[in-house]
């Protein structure tokens, strides 16, 4: 008997694999008509696009609105441009314009230094970080809680301006009385305004109790403080020490902050 067989099935041939259309999927593939840009820039603005519509799908709201004012904050990239460690240095640079307590050849002390954009202005505007042996050179120190990357032209400590040990290396290092004493120094928050406050005048008093004990007869006090209430009290004491006392607000300090700065000068010595 014989087998019948199957013949085999024939397949069917394949078919081309269709490109995905680009405008499909959400990418630009167009290429720009002559003279509308270079390609590589439209590249790179697509990608940054891409990764921050990524990025803000993972953060919380208020985190992504700290990112976009960050982005488009013009004293961030430009003092990501001239090397700042912070956009506080500006806040620094608008006082020292307008007041000019930093000159070539004086003593300072930045408290609450880090992370140092302070020290970088104050080095640079006393001459603190000249290297030319005939230069007028300053003298700048910087105490912080915090460990703080060094600074060219200042010195560092990592203490509590309360210690004796630090208020000994203050005075080892200075060399003298000092010209000015700055501190753009800030407590956590606590997200209640009245309590902000009081623990930033509470900082306040600290800075200034340093101060009254370095400062030589004229020298300059900065301080940053929140508008409130409780800060009348201090300015009244600070009224008797200095010959003149002004509240200020940098064109730097941003225009929701309630953050403003004391600039005592003429200091009537103890």
């Amino acid at each position: 008997m014989t087998k019948k067989t199957t013949p085999p099935t024939a397949r069917p041939p394949r078919r081309p694999k269709k490109r995905p259309d680009p405008k499909a999927i959400g990418l630009a593939a167009k290429a720009p008509a002559s003279g509308q840009g270079d390609p590589m820039q439209t590249i790179g603005a697509q990608r940054q696009l891409t990764t921050q519509l990524k990025t803000a799908r993972k953060r919380t709201n208020s985190s992504a609105r700290w990112l976009n004012r960050q982005l488009n904050d013009p004293f961030v990239a430009e003092a990501k441009r001239q090397g700042y460690r912070s956009r506080a240095a500006f806040k620094l640079v608008g006082l020292d314009d307008r007041f000019g307590f930093l000159k070539p050849g004086a003593r300072v002390l930045d408290l609450g230094c880090a992370p140092g954009g302070w020290l970088q202005v104050a080095a640079q505007r006393t001459g603190a970080d000249q290297t030319d042996a005939k230069a007028e050179r300053g003298r700048v120190l910087g105490i912080d809680l915090q460990e703080v990357e060094p600074v060219p032209g200042a010195l560092i400590w990592q203490g509590d301006m309360r210690d004796e040990a630090t208020q000994a290396w203050v005075v080892e290092q200075a060399g003298g009385k000092l010209d000015a004493v700055i501190s753009d120094m800030a407590a956590s928050s606590t997200g209640h305004g009245p309590t902000d406050h009081l623990r930033v005048m509470m900082l306040i008093d600290i800075a200034f109790d340093v101060a009254e004990q370095l400062l030589a007869p004229g020298g300059t006090f900065v301080a940053k403080v929140l508008q409130g209430g409780a800060q009348k009290q201090t300015l009244d004491r600070l009224k008797q020490a200095f010959t003149k006392v002004q509240t200020v607000k940098p064109e730097a300090s941003r225009s929701d902050s309630r953050e403003q700065f004391i600039v005592a000068q003429g200091f009537r010595g103890t």
